[in-house]
């Protein structure tokens, strides 16, 4: 019995017979990412960034170890594993290179003749991992350093935040993740991936985010996604983009010559890489990436520099170079303070199969395996391919231990009792009380909330202020809120009320049901086109009242979830009375002595006429979302949609009024929408959104049910992009209560065309040209074409934007300026 247990044990070892040690170079320095495996296979590791590795290997005896590295030579080495653990330690040569071995053509840029091999083969080169299977694993770390204990007045506590371990001044590791994972793939973005294992310091509960999704980067491709397309420095019009000077050749373990090419950008604004490929002579595929990424070429000001790294493998029996490791690195700041990062992946046991089954691949690209969260330090210590630093093992033991204490009910209740302290000064400000065992907090505004302090023609100055009541469920994604809002108008002296109720049922099919109610002042178009913030500066200092209010009273029920995949459908019930309002005030800041325009949106010189009548009624709707080829992951927190950028997205609306105070205001409304956003590589991103719809018996509805445009009369922008607007159209002279048809095409070229003209260049800007069309029964149609600048502002703070528009509707109406600040986003 004793001799069969050790006959097990013994078999057991030998399935995880580990080789340790450390890669240095000569002198001792230790050399992080070096990439080892057992030779002719692909089951390898890499080194920390101690320059520690641990190599798992399936069968003791003998073994050839190969250390790979790019600028130092590659080393094989032979070993017999009999004792375990396997120390190896090992001391790396640095390369060197010579020049005479490659001569294609002498006269030409010998490095030219080897990236245009590396052209030619590339797709024979990619169709040789066109189809895989592997293992892989993923851990990422976030640091900061020198954070302030406030930024901008704000308090800043990322220990007390976010569980962080900062040290004393404001450095440390802000976020530690890794995964374990089993993957299938096939090119061109087929994948299928299941989380067996996955970890986050100082959350027992969590659910990293790494995931081979972010790590499938292919030279092979002519661009790569990094927010912006990247160009390849083997893309098929590469040379337009970059310079190459060939640093010299060497051999590998198998004998084969490596080419090292250095990578030049002609232009240095342009969305490209430099640093080093390596190519393999005769073959011409990939050995090696070493490339830099600097953040204004990505149009991210506040990254400084992005490294991505990855090392190949070759196996004689196949002859396939598979990735075996990748890296990717990154630096940043704002305000002075530095944030770096890192993420290291790794890809072994490789299956190159023929074929996949039929349903291999699907709608789901992520599942997670049961009690992925939940494994133990021997599982991770026996499958982790990359160890731990010292820095990183003390992270997770520190705030494993930081997490337990903060989550225990002693300390959230003394936290939350220290927070809850009331202050009478809170009246005034505001109070929030929460319970976080319970999982429930309480929002007073307080008096005087700034952001909701505006001025409009009707109520004069407005000020609101509420309660809100939050409870929720992190595990089955329940979220329930109770939200009651006062707003008091100061020249109308009248207070308005309104509450709402909102249920979230779960978050896989994301089920919701809301009831709203109470009276507030509406605008006729219900999309608000103007902003509270924009309406009480355009009044208060140019009198311009271009928001126009009425006093609505309505209860409301919603409920909507998605029903299959891609698709959304939602409903609602909605009872509405509507008065007219007059304005009250003719005050200004500026410009006092001039008037005001009326209220009445028909006609803005009639103050006597509001525009229509008080009246009811009851609206009944259905709204379905459709994105076609809807991909998504499954976490055990949440089912989360990915739209599928090859397909627009289909939006259909119906709405019926009945139960009017007078048959006239009932109608029915039917309406259609497309949305279309596009990548087309380097060359920018082009957007779309077509919509269209009917009225039926509506000859005589009220103004407000008309299908209104989002027009502009103040020259300010406030969205991102201009595709649900009108730039120069004023607010309600084309709403209709019949057919319409309204399209918003924008092209934002990502510095595609802005980055090769000289001196404009410098302002690292993206030129976007729009088109906007609207057409209405018996009118001509109404456009605009507009060029514009994005991505201005100073430093790192890109914020504005700047478009020049003409307007025209049978023949030129007329050009204006408008003047783009993405912060009122972020202010409203």
């Amino acid at each position: 019995m004793k001799k069969i247990t050790l006959l097990l044990l013994l078999a057991s070892l030998s399935n995880f017979a580990q080789i340790k040690g450390t890669v240095s170079d000569e002198k001792g320095n230790p050399l992080p990412f070096v990439t080892i495996f057992p030779a002719n296979t692909y089951n390898g590791t890499t080194s920390n960034d101690s320059g520690k590795y641990e190599l798992n290997i399936k069968t003791a005896g003998k073994q050839t170890i190969v250390f790979q590295y790019l600028g130092f030579k590659t080393q094989k080495i032979t070993i017999l594993v009999e004792k375990l653990p396997y120390i190896l330690d090992v001391k790396l040569l640095e390369e060197s290179y010579t020049l005479n071995e490659v001569v294609i053509n002498p006269k030409d840029n010998p490095a030219n003749a080897i990236i245009r091999s590396a052209i030619a083969n590339k797709k024979e080169n990619s169709d040789k991992t066109s189809r895989y299977k592997a293992d892989f694993y993923s851990r990422g770390i976030f640091k900061v350093k020198d954070l302030p204990k406030k930024i901008m007045g704000m308090k800043v506590d990322l220990n007390e935040q976010m569980g962080a371990n900062l040290d004393s001044t404001g450095s440390g590791i802000i976020y530690l993740s890794e995964t374990v994972s089993k993957i299938a793939f096939e090119k061109p973005n087929n994948l299928k991936e299941r989380i067996i294992a996955s970890k986050i310091s100082g959350n027992d509960k969590g659910f990293s985010y790494n995931t081979a999704k972010s790590a499938t980067y292919d030279f092979y491709n002519n661009t790569l996604d990094f927010d912006l397309s990247l160009i390849s420095p083997i893309a098929n019009n590469a040379f337009n983009y970059y310079k190459y000077k060939l640093e010299g050749t060497f051999f590998d373990e198998n004998n084969q010559q490596i080419c090292k090419i250095k990578v030049i950008p002609r232009r240095d604004n342009e969305p490209v890489f430099e640093g080093y490929i390596y190519i393999v002579d005769d073959s011409w595929a990939i050995y090696g990436i070493d490339l830099d990424i600097k953040g204004y070429r990505m149009k991210n000001e506040f990254l400084e520099v992005m490294t991505l790294k990855q090392n190949y493998s070759y196996n004689s029996k196949n002859k396939i170079w598979a990735k075996n490791s990748q890296s990717l690195s990154f630096n940043a700041g704002f305000f002075g303070i530095k944030f770096n990062g890192k993420f290291n992946y790794v890809f072994s046991n490789y299956e190159f199969p023929d074929a996949f089954e039929k349903k291999t691949f699907g709608n789901e690209i992520l599942s997670f395996e049961e009690n992925a969260n939940k494994k133990d330090t021997l599982y991770w210590n026996k499958n982790r391919p990359i160890p731990l630093t010292v820095e990183e093992s003390t992270d997770y033991i520190k705030k494993d231990s930081i997490y337990k204490h903060r989550h225990s009910e002693t300390y959230l209740d003394s936290i939350d009792k220290k927070h809850n302290k009331f202050k009478l000064l809170d009246i005034v400000t505001g109070y929030n009380y929460r319970n976080t065992p319970k999982k429930f907090n309480f929002d007073y505004a307080g008096i005087i909330d700034l952001s909701s302090f505006s001025f409009n023609t009707v109520q004069g100055y407005s000020l609101s202020s509420g309660f809100k009541f939050n409870k929720w469920n992190e595990e089955n994604g329940k979220r329930t809120t109770i939200n009651t809002e006062a707003n008091y108008g100061f020249s109308d002296t009248r207070l308005r009320i309104t509450g709402e109720y909102t249920h979230r049922f779960n978050n896989q099919n994301y089920a919701k049901i809301s009831v709203f109610g109470g009276t507030k002042v509406s605008q006729f178009n219900d999309k608000e086109p103007i902003s509270p913030f924009i309406n009480s500066v355009s009044s208060l200092f140019f009198k311009n009242n271009f928001m126009k209010l009425y006093n609505l009273e309505f209860a409301q029920l919603n409920y909507g979830q998605d029903v299959a995949n891609g698709l959304n459908v939602s409903g609602k019930l909605e009872y509405q009375q509507r008065k007219p309002l007059l304005n009250t005030t003719d005050f200004a800041i500026i410009k006092s002595s001039d008037s005001y325009f009326s209220n009445n949106p028909l006609d803005p010189n009639d103050f006597v006429n509001p525009g229509f009548e008080a009246h009811h009624l009851v609206k009944i709707g259905l709204n379905a979302r459709f994105n076609f080829g809807n991909k998504y992951l499954s976490r055990p927190d949440g089912k989360y949609n990915i739209r599928n950028e090859k397909y627009p997205t289909l939006y259909f609306s119906y709405e019926k009024a009945l139960a009017g105070s007078e048959k006239k205001y009932e109608f029915d409304h039917a309406n259609a929408r497309l949305f279309y956003d596009l990548n087309i590589g380097n060359k920018g991103n082009l957007a779309l959104n077509l919509k269209a719809g009917k009225f039926f018996n509506a000859e005589n509805i009220a103004f407000m049910d008309y299908k209104h445009f989002n027009g502009n009369q103040t020259h300010i922008g406030s969205t991102d992009r201009y595709l649900n607007e009108f730039n120069l159209l004023p607010y309600y002279t084309n709403s209709t209560n019949d057919s319409y048809f309204e399209a918003h095409v924008e092209h934002n070229d990502k510095g595609f065309i802005m980055n090769k003209i000289p001196l404009l260049n410098k302002l690292k800007a993206i030129l976007v040209l729009g088109f906007h069309e609207l057409a209405i029964p018996e009118r001509k149609p109404y456009s605009e074409v507009s060029i514009g600048l994005d991505n201005l502002g100073f430093g790192k703070f890109k914020l504005f934007r700047l478009d020049y528009v003409r307007s025209y509707q049978n023949g030129y109406q007329g050009d204006g300026v408008v003047f783009g600040l993405k912060i009122l986003n972020v202010l409203e």
